[in-house]
């Protein structure tokens, strides 16, 4: 079997294949990064809010007794559940020795003109909470200007979550921590079914897999390419004779 691929075309096809193989690398890495993070998840200890926040402990199971503040709430935008267009509502709840954290109470719809703020119904009794103790989502890369946090407009519609900003507004030094609610507290709203992150390891699985076919593309095309090259210019020198 003759086989006479062009230069120009060796050359096109080679880097497409390294293209590919590098994200499909790439992918393979993210998948085993989430997978220590979703075991990270899993296997996190049960600790107080005090403990979490010395030990720096992300996904800790944490308990803590203190108050909501009744009256100003975050509402961090841009939130989709079932389809809806909402927000998820980041409530201040201080401890008893004073220490204050942003709590995650769930999803709450938003109206499409986003003029019509909803309802965060939160008294201001002494309770204990139960959660996730995790890092604010940074909401990946940011367009437009920054939020500006006001000290005396509450309940405050948000795009991205910046801590000191928030800190500074509610006149308070504000953990750089949260606390994603338990789905069974009253306190809380819709869509607690919290993860380790958005992507699950099998998506990158998924991806990675993609990128190596094409990859293994690349590489068939150019050899059935350079085959028929090969026959084409086989049958121009029969003619010619």
């Amino acid at each position: 079997m003759s086989f006479r691929p062009s230069i120009k075309l060796t050359l096109a096809l080679f880097i497409l294949a390294l293209i590919f193989m590098r994200l499909g690398i790439w992918q393979a890495d993210r998948k085993a990064e989430k997978q220590m993070l979703f075991e990270q998840f899993e296997n996190a200890p049960v600790l107080s809010l005090e403990e979490a926040l010395r030990q720096q402990k992300r996904f800790a199971r944490v308990e803590a007794r203190g108050r909501y503040d009744p009256d100003r709430h975050i509402l961090l935008d841009n939130k989709i559940f079932n389809g809806r267009a909402g927000v998820h509502v980041l409530t201040p709840f201080s401890l008893e020795n004073g220490t204050q954290i942003l709590v995650n109470r769930g999803w709450l719809p938003l109206a499409a003109d986003r003029r019509s703020l909803p309802a965060v119904p939160t008294d201001g009794r002494e309770r204990i909470v139960r959660g996730i103790f995790n890092r604010p989502s940074t909401g990946g890369q940011r367009l437009g200007e920054a939020d500006i946090v006001k000290r005396d407009d509450w309940p405050q519609l948000i795009t991205y979550l910046d801590m000191n900003s928030v800190g500074e507004a509610l006149d308070t030094s504000l953990q750089p921590w949260l606390v994603q609610l338990d789905a069974d507290d009253a306190s809380g709203f819709e869509d607690r079914q919290w993860q380790a992150a958005v992507m699950t390891p099998e998506v990158h699985g998924a991806y990675a897999l993609q990128w190596f076919a094409l990859a293994a593309a690349a590489l068939v095309i150019w050899i059935i390419l350079g085959i028929r090259r090969a026959r084409s210019g086989s049958r121009e020198t029969t003619t010619g004779k």
